[in-house]
């Protein structure tokens, strides 16, 4: 079976607030959950800020949002003006963040709104804040294939997408789901990143393949595409996460550089 791209009543692509320059922007997907596809987005965010350059991220899963707590963001809310929203900056590298949570009164309290309501927000979260100049926005989309990502991938104007997974056989089918719906929408899709893909005794050095040999690789190689790397489970990183200081994480942190963050800066430094 196979699907054809409608050509008639797409929805033209939206513009970013009047005040914002944004150069690229570039989707972090996964096609299920609990995958770490947050800590993905954070860490690539953290990566090409440390390069020098202006990042973003729009965290566009409004159920769910994680990004405001792994930056340490919580209790900060967005203030308006009349050139837009303005995003939360952190202390530490300077990233701009917007969320549902920073404009919610109550960070805890459930959203509990149906599809239209969601994807007009996020459509605002491009459109009327005001990001200033970016190089990169990163958009950390919630998991699936459904109502969301399909609004964004028609309205954002996205230079890519890159597709997170955990390293299970099952997960094959579900990459594959992903990078489907993406070259159906006609966006490149940038690579595949297997995320808790092992662990490593910080005493011996040694790898253990918790769930099982990674799948990713070969899915990525089936359906030629880059795998931009391997990311271990890491106490450290979740540590740094739960305390809101994962900018710290990639600190003189050079297996992170060489497994991840200098594939991540290459990569998007080659966008056109």
């Amino acid at each position: 079976m196979s699907f054809e791209l409608p050509t008639k009543n797409v929805p033209l692509k939206e513009k970013p607030n009047k005040f914002s320059k944004i150069n690229k922007v570039v989707a972090i997907m996964s096609g299920k959950g609990g995958v770490g596809k947050s800590s993905v987005t954070a860490l690539a965010a953290v990566a090409l800020r440390d390069k020098g350059f202006n990042v973003g991220i729009l965290d566009a899963d409004i159920t769910g949002p994680s990004i405001p707590k792994i930056f340490g963001l919580d209790g900060q809310r967005s203030t308006y003006s009349e050139q837009g929203i303005k995003p939360i900056e952190t202390v530490m590298k300077g990233i701009k963040v917007i969320s549902i949570n920073v404009l919610l009164e109550d960070e805890e309290a459930p959203v509990i709104w149906r599809a239209p309501l969601i994807t007009q927000t996020i459509k605002q979260f491009f459109t009327e804040v005001e990001w200033g100049e970016l190089d990169y926005l990163l958009i950390d989309l919630p998991p699936g294939t459904g109502d969301v990502p399909l609004t964004i991938m028609q309205s954002i104007p996205l230079n890519g997408i890159i597709v997170v997974s955990s390293p299970q056989d099952l997960v094959k089918l579900i990459v594959k789901k992903s990078v489907n719906m993406s070259k159906t929408m006609r966006i490149p899709v940038l690579g595949l990143v297997e995320n808790m893909s092992y662990f490593k005794c910080p005493e011996t050095g040694t790898k253990y393949d918790i769930f099982g040999e990674g799948k990713v690789e070969s899915a990525a190689s089936e359906m030629g595409l880059e795998l931009l790397g391997k990311l271990p489970i890491d106490p450290a990183l979740v540590k740094l996460s739960d305390e809101g200081r994962i900018e710290e994480y990639t600190d003189n942190n050079e297996d992170f550089n060489e497994i991840f963050g200098n594939k991540i800066v290459q990569v998007m430094g080659g966008l056109k």
